[in-house]
């Protein structure tokens, strides 16, 4: 491990002084999670790195039991950690008042064993960023335009300790690359990210981006009406970022809200699409277990286009009658919560280049921005493309557009899927820790921009 790419918390001893803090408590149960990250940034735009940015985040999350009824406190270092034990535990005891709740912790279980550490992220400095930052710029002054984003490496790391036995750690590498390149009005996006820093394949992405921003000058308005698209693997990710919303969320499935409650087992997709939230998967952000210490498993969310399971945390299983899956997750501000935290969808069989190839007139999306939920029933959300986006005309890119509007249900356009990308990109999900969503290029139609008609075929 590099000297200078540490852990947040070092490891040594970190699990027995845990362990230690939730048994001496004096409730019936304590659960301890240490979440950390240690972040290096190296941004830039205007020609130069603007913002080399170092971050380093901890927080213990204290949750205590008695007589089933559970409290939290939270603090920042491990010096306080033995008084939020005693404040959650205090909290815990108040509200017990001789009845019994139904709050509970992880049966001890061995996590899952994915490969979180990769050498060439640790390799990945602020020299190596740099050299890249500057590379980027020099690009696209060449092109004749600019270029502004962030290029980083970081170092994730999750403790687990109860004390009833639960003790999990694992230190994950984070690699991510963002860019927007701008040549005239032609603007193109790219964001990855993976465990490995040589998963980002830096200098192809660098060089598409610039491309597609060349090409993506003197846009035109897109007229409204109802199109075949090819979404990039960008746009097509946003879409599935917001399944969890259409019923795929234990809290949804256990109050009889959406698909996973209302229609599971029913065929809502093409049998070419497949998504899961995948602990084991290669790619986007595995870890093993989650912030109660439950080992994680592969959920399947759509099979083959078929409603499968809803992500669940403790209390949520319990309401469901199952076990949890292990996506257990409570962010700043927000209450305890199931999350499905890294989504991948299968990848299918065909380049960008063969799924345009097959559209007569149609438009390429390169991603969506500004998605809002409409309708959690018909899984509808609203937003508005932008970046590298085109008309397709007889198979091949166009006549570049500007940004439309657009509001349509992602179950509607997911059954309309006829062909399915191999390249896949990852990208985070906004207030989920550790969270991505991973997707290939996706070919579908009847997509509604602007105010088309929606009755419309």
């Amino acid at each position: 491990m590099s000297t200078e790419f540490a852990a947040p918390v070092a490891p040594d001893g970190l699990l027995d002084r845990l362990g230690a803090a939730a048994k001496a408590g004096g409730a019936d149960a304590v659960e301890i999670t240490l979440l950390g990250r240690a972040g290096e940034y190296t941004r830039f735009a205007g020609g130069r790195v603007h913002q080399p940015q170092d971050i380093l985040e901890t927080q213990y999350s204290v949750r205590a039991i008695v007589d089933g009824h559970a409290a939290r406190a939270a603090v920042g270092t491990v010096n306080g950690l033995d008084e939020a034990v005693r404040r959650a535990t205090t909290a815990a005891r108040a509200m017990a008042h001789g009845d019994h709740g139904n709050a509970t912790v992880a049966t001890p279980a061995a996590a899952q064993d994915v490969v979180l550490w990769h050498d060439d992220t640790a390799a990945f400095d602020a020299a190596q960023r740099a050299q890249a930052a500057g590379r980027t710029m020099r690009e696209a002054e060449k092109a004749g335009g600019h270029a502004a984003g962030m290029f980083g490496r970081a170092l994730t790391q999750i403790a687990v300790v109860t004390s009833t036995g639960v003790a999990h750690h694992a230190l994950a590498t984070e690699a991510i690359g963002s860019l927007t390149a701008t040549v005239g009005d032609g603007t193109s996006h790219w964001i990855d990210l993976h465990r490995s820093a040589a998963a980002l394949d830096l200098a192809s992405s660098v060089d598409r981006t610039i491309a597609e921003a060349v090409a993506g000058q003197n846009r035109i308005p897109v007229p409204d009406g109802r199109y075949t698209i090819v979404l990039g693997p960008q746009a097509a990710g946003e879409l599935l970022g917001f399944l969890e919303d259409a019923g795929f969320s234990g809290e949804l499935a256990a109050a009889k809200v959406g698909l996973v409650a209302q229609r599971a087992g029913d065929r809502v997709a093409s049998p070419l699409v497949t998504v899961a939230d995948d602990a084991l998967a290669t790619v986007g952000l595995p870890i093993g277990f989650d912030m109660e210490g439950t080992p994680k498993r592969r959920v399947p969310l759509l099979t083959n286009g078929v409603v499968g399971e809803a992500v669940t945390n403790l209390a949520t299983a319990k309401a469901l009658g199952t076990a949890s899956t292990g996506h257990a997750h409570i962010a700043r501000e927000e209450v305890p919560t199931p999350v499905a935290a890294n989504i991948v969808m299968d990848a299918g069989d065909a380049t960008e280049a063969e799924l345009i190839a097959g559209v007569e007139r149609g438009i390429y999306v390169q991603r969506f921005w500004y998605t809002r939920l409409v309708d959690r029933l018909t899984a509808t959300i609203t937003g508005v493309s932008r970046d590298g986006c085109f008309l397709i005309e007889d198979g091949k890119l166009a006549q570049p557009v500007a940004g439309a509007r657009f509001t349509h249900s992602i179950l509607d356009f997911l059954s309309t899927v006829d062909g399915v990308g191999a390249a896949r990109r990852s990208q985070p999900v906004m207030n989920v820790w550790n969270g991505s969503v991973t997707a290939p290029a996706l070919r579908g139609h009847g997509f509604r921009f602007g105010s088309a008609k929606i009755e419309e075929n």
